[in-house]
């Protein structure tokens, strides 16, 4: 994102509308610094903006190869995050509504970039002891149940098959 980017996004008149994506693996969740505002150097899932014409799963998914070049497939909605800031006049200066899903890996370790410092993978007891954006011990705490219902979804409709 340019700096004419992120200035677009501050003191906007309305909400961005952002996705994002917790991609699980062997019991872990990808987890990556931001490195640009808001929450620079705060542990979070990848994401960001939806494109014009783009649904919020092909955001999601593509947010995250483009951040973190790792391959997904989503299993199911977990929940949505609205991020409000104001700045110091009381002003918002930032406020996006996030539409948060989880997925399945498929490919890719994760690899920093431009907007994602460092990249983990990390175990559900480790995300309390990270320095992280406000809502991601609740999100990620749910994104593991979806994704357990949907593994056990799965078993089921493959025993009764």
């Amino acid at each position: 994102m340019t700096g004419v980017e992120l200035l677009d996004r501050a003191y906007s008149k309305r909400p961005v509308l952002a996705a994002s994506v917790a991609v699980i693996r062997d019991g872990r969740m990808l987890l990556a610094s931001r490195t640009k505002p808001p929450a620079e150097g705060l542990f979070s899932l990848p994401g960001g903006r939806v494109e014009l014409g783009e649904t919020l799963e092909e955001a999601a998914l593509r947010e995250l190869d483009e951040e973190v070049g790792v391959t997904a497939s989503i299993v199911g909605f977990n929940d949505h995050v609205e991020v409000i800031e104001r700045g110091r006049d009381g002003a918002v200066a930032h406020h996006f509504v996030i539409a948060s899903f989880v997925a399945k890996w498929m490919s890719g370790g994760g690899r920093s970039g431009p907007e994602a410092g460092r990249v983990l993978w990390a175990r559900r007891e480790e995300i309390g002891g990270l320095k992280t954006t406000k809502d991601l011990a609740r999100i990620a705490a749910r994104a593991f149940r979806v994704f357990e219902a949907s593994l056990l979804a799965h078993k089921v409709r493959r025993d009764h098959v």
